[in-house]
């Protein structure tokens, strides 16, 4: 049994005490304007092997041309991009995680259930883009900074509906000890 939903396409709130599966809301990068250099230096890459190419003084060949230019796309395009990649946010509709690491996975959670202040700054270059940075902090571990993260006013207002849904299902699901009386109950016990 589920709890009825007047938005069509939202997925229904499970009956209480019912589990609910953790289901992947968003998952996002930083943004991409840290690799404007690395497109830069590949166009220049390319345009100097292509001009190049076969017009080398008589010391130089072309592999050497070739090879130089393979070694500058290595490390000056593909690890830059391939660091890009492999850190990544993601927001499910139980947790926080921040991944990073391509080689040595090093990973960070925050749990909604918990609760947690969100802090947004934005520096000019920021606002330009739509980016910012978000800082979760709960007071007891350390915050979770979120850096660059694209259309952040959007994942703002995502974490902030997670947390609230999240805490209004763990205070629906909870125990009920008996030790408190609802209003109502305690009124009707006096009549």
């Amino acid at each position: 049994m589920t709890s009825p939903t007047a938005y069509p396409g939202r997925p229904a709130a499970p009956a209480p005490g019912a589990p609910m599966p953790e289901r992947r809301i968003a998952r996002v990068h930083t943004h991409a304007r840290r690799l404007f250099w690395s497109a830069a230096v590949l166009v220049a890459a390319a345009g100097a092997v292509g001009y190049f190419t076969g017009n080398l003084p008589n010391p130089l060949q072309d592999w050497m041309l070739w090879a130089a230019a393979a070694l500058v796309v290595l490390l000056l395009v593909v690890l830059p991009y391939l660091r890009w990649l492999s850190h990544t946010y993601t927001i499910t509709t139980r947790r926080v995680i921040e991944q990073s690491g391509a080689f040595g996975r090093r990973r960070s959670e925050l749990s909604h259930a918990r609760g947690y202040t969100i802090v947004e700054r934005r520096g000019p270059l920021q606002r330009l883009w739509g980016a910012g940075t978000l800082v979760l902090s709960n007071g007891v571990d350390e915050p979770l900074r979120l850096v660059n993260v694209p259309t952040v006013r959007l994942v703002h207002e995502v974490l902030s509906d997670q947390v609230e849904v999240s805490q209004i299902l763990a205070h629906r699901d909870a125990p009920w000890d008996g030790a408190t009386v609802p209003v109502d109950a305690d009124r009707s016990s006096r009549a």
